[in-house]
């Protein structure tokens, strides 16, 4: 359906858009687009990559839009006032929202294979990609993290691939209630928590989605999965937990500080398995991936041996180096089930954690304060430090109810060491000040490109401070 028609992206450089605008240009669209991060000169190197794939970039000026004929693409974040929508208005240019396209895509490929939850979507949809890619099935895969498998010096943000066989893969966006537009054959249904809406929203539109598909594989480990599972045909659930009985369980987990080994049980067979990846969250995500793979009819022991080089995600527990002992970790982790899994497989070795958390929005942050600071109260280690600088704000009008102030301050009468940094650069500074040999540094949050130049600038300054 891409073929011959012309797409607009406003804000093409979005983590959800860019990979959007790849697959595009893979299957021959004219693609075009504009970016406030690129208007301010930041993270030249990601419009590098988009130029290098036929992608046009315009300044988010209006300029850039010109034709009726143009497909206009903006996410539900960009308001009407912006220059490239009125350009559109005046032009009279079809709108889309990002979400609409992609499950226009989507729902029209033979094998859609649709990855839902609160955490943990993007490193399924990786390692389903990967496997169908290793084992030669040739899948379109959309993601919302650049996949480490498919990254070259070429081709640094690898969040898209553009495959010629049945399966598209794609993670599947509950935040603004898009998921109700999929229509998968196979969905994934890794967990159920509080991240941008009530508990009783999300059941409902993840109850919606899982009862679209042929199969829908679905963690039992996870209580509100579980629960939802049991309102479906049974003939219709593959299941998933560690170790809990179900039809593909991990037990015999033996971590590593970047690994992590189990025993998949699968029909009474134990099946010894290694990623690449650490901790139990990876090894759930992990028992999603081989579900839905095995649903798509892949071989079991083939999509085992497949899994064992999957390589992980950017910003996924990803080590950005180490100085003077010191270890800098960047991390997608933003809402509660995602941070405590960080710091989980973290404390499962010794050191102390020093954590740099950068909420992703003032309203998700009103959403998740009870969950945050009580997450934070039960998992930080009496050695660790938490410094929260302001929250993600990238314009318009926003309430400002909650602030990172309001969560530090219900955090440190718990007992733990938690600090309020309102500008960033001074809570990196402040930390890197105060790491020494056996300390690991933590960059979390989402919403940000920019978090893993930040974290790259803290491991300079370590070895800055070690070496002064």
């Amino acid at each position: 359906m891409a073929n011959g028609k012309s797409y607009f992206f406003v804000g093409v450089g979005g983590s959800g858009m860019m990979p959007l605008a790849m697959i595009l240009a893979g299957r021959g669209a004219t693609v075009a687009g504009s970016d406030r991060t690129l208007d301010a000169a930041r993270l030249p190197a990601k419009f590098d990559d988009l130029k290098a794939k036929g992608v046009a970039l315009f300044p988010q000026d209006g300029s850039g839009i010109t034709s009726a004929d143009q497909i206009v693409v903006a996410s539900a974040a960009v308001e009407a006032t912006v220059a490239d929508i009125v350009a559109a208005e005046r032009v009279g240019a079809e709108r889309m929202s990002r979400a609409e396209l992609l499950s226009s895509l989507f729902n029209a490929s033979v094998q859609p294979i649709g990855v839902a939850g609160t955490s943990g979507k993007s490193t399924v949809t990786g390692m389903i990609g990967w496997i169908l890619h290793a084992l030669e099935r040739d899948p379109t895969v959309m993601n919302g993290a650049v996949m480490k498998n498919f990254a070259r010096p070429d081709a640094p943000f690898a969040s898209a691939l553009v495959g010629g066989g049945d399966a598209f893969v794609s993670e599947v966006d509950e935040s603004d209630g898009s998921i109700a537009l999929y229509r998968p054959k196979i969905a994934v249904l890794n967990n159920i928590s509080l991240d941008h809406k009530s508990l009783e929203e999300l059941r409902d539109l993840f109850g919606t989605f899982a009862a679209k598909a042929v199969t829908t594989v679905v963690n039992i480990g996870d209580a509100e999965s579980a629960a939802l599972a049991m309102t479906m045909p049974r003939d219709r659930i593959v299941t998933f937990a560690v170790d809990d009985d179900a039809d593909l369980r991990a037990d015999r987990l033996v971590p590593e500080p970047f690994a992590i080994a189990f025993d998949l049980v699968v029909d009474g067979v134990r099946h010894p398995v290694r990623l690449s990846v650490p901790g139990r969250h990876n090894v759930s995500n992990a028992l999603a991936a081989l579900g839905a793979v095995k649903a798509a009819g892949v071989p079991l022991d083939d999509a085992i041996r497949a899994i064992e080089g999957f390589s992980g995600l950017k910003r996924r527990f990803e080590l950005v180096g180490e100085r003077s002992g010191v270890s800098v970790i960047d991390d997608f982790g933003h809402n509660p089930d995602k941070i405590a899994a960080t710091l989980d497989t973290l404390h499962a070795f010794p050191g102390r954690l020093l954590i740099l958390f950068q909420p992703h929005g003032y309203g998700p942050l009103k959403v998740m304060r009870r969950e945050l600071v009580e997450m934070f109260a039960a998992k930080l280690g009496p050695d660790d430090v938490l410094v929260l600088p302001d929250p993600v704000y990238q314009g318009g009008t926003v309430s400002r109810d909650v602030t990172s102030a309001d969560i530090i301050a219900e955090i440190a009468v718990t007992g733990r060491t938690a600090r309020h940094i309102p500008e960033r650069a001074a809570a990196a500074a402040h930390i890197a000040a105060q790491a020494r040999a056996g300390d690991r540094i933590v960059v979390m949050g989402a919403r940000d490109d920019t978090l893993s130049l930040l974290a790259a600038d803290m491991l300079a300054q370590v070895g800055a401070v070690a070496n002064g």
